[in-house]
């Protein structure tokens, strides 16, 4: 079902349009839209950064759950099953706001993703091989990038194979889950039980406002992602069921499956001892010691007999769990790029579909290429420093996807006032309300991450990042800022690219 024209611009799709999605294939039942989510929204790159700021991080996660999570899974359910062509988020920005709303916002949705790949996720999954597999040392220069090139062209060959074929990256991710974050939960209190856990007054949970401006923007990155699995409507067995039925079951599991994880971090380790890279995975080795292990005065842990076979266990889920994040991310962003492409809002030549495998191909390229020279100039900037690089492309992923929901959140008021005749099996609540609270958030979110602490402490101690001074908080207002306003301008260079199609679709409708 397509939506039909709900803006002022020629009515009917591009010609373009019809011959690409014709070579889309009809793969992606149910629970495979369930599992999809699941990878989509449950990350363990981040897990380390949030416990990192103690209690009150569970506080807010639970918080952030009920004021954001909720609402935006509300949001998505009712404009999935509504509007479920394919490119889904570009489809709701472009039809309520126009296609150089869609183009800028579009870039932005997708250019966070193969930047992330290429650094964040990458590095931890780096992290995550030498904490087990080569005692905790570095990797020489060759082997890191063996290892991290051929992380990258995996999970983009993964998005490249056919959606039946390229769909159990996401089942397999989300299994690994369940047994690492479950695994680990249940050693947690077998550590608990024997060595006891750090305990918490009351008033550690309690929020504050330099927690929330910490966390709040981090949250988000983690909750968003409900959306996701609509970038492939088309190719849904049944999107207007399935996709209500996925987002609130997914909702609920990853709540937990973030709740009970951060909860064990802090039972565990020292807070001064949680880094944002290492957090989750050091929590993981020292828990693992009542297997078979000890932990040195220092706070080290090693661990041998089957301490060591279930922490290389655990070490092997760790890197699925990463990958399979990037390749759900990248999959649907991808073919939310291509969309664009054949409805005028991108170059045409991104906007193809492959024939024999049904997927954005040439889009698929792109976002490895984007990939591995984030990974390399990333590595090169930072002198190797893996803690570097995971800070500096974390925030960067984190803005830049934070960004691009101003243009989606606001859709669902817009589109229920634009296209109130377009049949909708689920009704979101309170619409107006939802996308006004949703936007403001972000827009919130957005503003910290530039302007830490803005408008009244902006840069103070508590809220610049870490290593900054109040005395640089210029500078790294212009480190956030110039590389969002370029996307930006990227976004609106794409549009004007996309104006051959939009051309042939106008002359079309012309003659028709």
């Amino acid at each position: 079902m397509t939506a039909g024209p709900i803006t002022s611009e020629p009515a009917g799709p591009p010609a373009a349009a019809e011959s690409e999605r014709q070579k889309l294939r009809k793969h992606f039942g149910r629970f495979d839209i369930l599992f999809f989510l699941l990878c989509t929204i449950v990350g363990v790159d981040t897990i380390g950064s949030v416990a990192s700021s103690g209690a009150e991080a569970f506080t807010w996660l639970i918080v952030l759950a009920v004021v954001f999570f909720v609402p935006s899974a509300l949001l998505t359910a009712e404009l999935g099953a509504a509007f479920p062509d394919e490119g889904g988020p570009y489809i709701w920005t472009s039809r309520a706001f126009g296609r150089l709303a869609g183009a800028v916002n579009n870039f932005l949705y997708w250019i966070t993703n193969p930047v992330w790949l290429g650094g964040t996720l990458s590095v931890t999954a780096v992290t995550a091989y030498t904490t087990f597999f080569n005692d905790g040392k570095d990797l020489s220069t060759p082997a890191f990038y063996v290892f991290t090139l051929a992380f990258v062209w995996i999970g983009v060959l993964a998005a490249i194979l056919s959606f039946d074929v390229g769909k159990w990256i996401p089942t397999i991710g989300a299994w690994s889950r369940f047994l690492l974050l479950g695994l680990f939960t249940v050693t947690v209190v077998v550590y608990g039980v024997q060595h006891g856990l750090h305990g918490f007054g009351l008033g550690d949970f309690s929020p504050t406002y330099a927690g929330f401006v910490v966390l709040v923007p981090l949250l988000m990155f983690n909750y968003v992602g409900f959306e996701l699995p609509s970038t492939a409507g088309d190719e849904m067995t049944d999107a207007q069921k399935d996709v209500p039925y996925a987002v609130f079951r997914s909702a609920v599991l990853a709540v937990l499956l973030y709740a009970l994880p951060i909860l064990g971090i802090l039972l565990v380790l020292p807070v001064k001892a949680i880094t944002g890279l290492g957090g989750f995975i050091d929590a993981i080795r020292q828990v693992f010691t009542v297997y078979g292990g000890h932990v040195a005065g220092d706070g080290t842990a090693s661990l041998s007999g089957a301490g060591s076979v279930l922490g290389d266990l655990a070490a092997i889920l760790f890197i699925l769990t990463v990958l399979s994040s990037g390749v759900t991310w990248v999959m649907g962003s991808d073919r939310a790029l291509a969309v664009s492409g054949y409805d005028g809002a991108a170059p045409r030549f991104l906007g193809v579909i492959s024939s024999r495998f049904g997927t954005p191909v040439r889009v698929n390229i792109l976002s490895g290429l984007v990939s591995t020279a984030v990974l390399i100039l990333a590595h090169e900037l930072t002198d190797g420093s893996a803690a570097k690089l995971f800070g500096a492309v974390l925030g960067l992923a984190v803005s830049t996807t934070l960004v691009s929901y101003l243009g989606i959140f606001p859709a669902l008021a817009v589109l229920r006032h634009k296209a109130p005749d377009v049949p909708r099996p689920y009704r979101a609540p309170a619409p107006l309300a939802i996308s006004i609270v949703l936007t403001l958030l972000v827009l919130y979110a957005c503003v910290q991450l530039v302007a830490p602490g803005a408008p009244f402490n902006w840069f103070d101690p508590a809220y610049a990042p870490d290593g900054w001074t109040h005395a640089e908080r210029g500078k790294y207002l212009l480190t956030e800022l110039i590389p969002l306003i370029g996307f930006m301008l990227l976004g609106v260079l794409f549009w004007a690219l996309g104006k051959p199609t939009r051309t042939a679709r106008t002359a079309r409708t012309a003659r028709t």
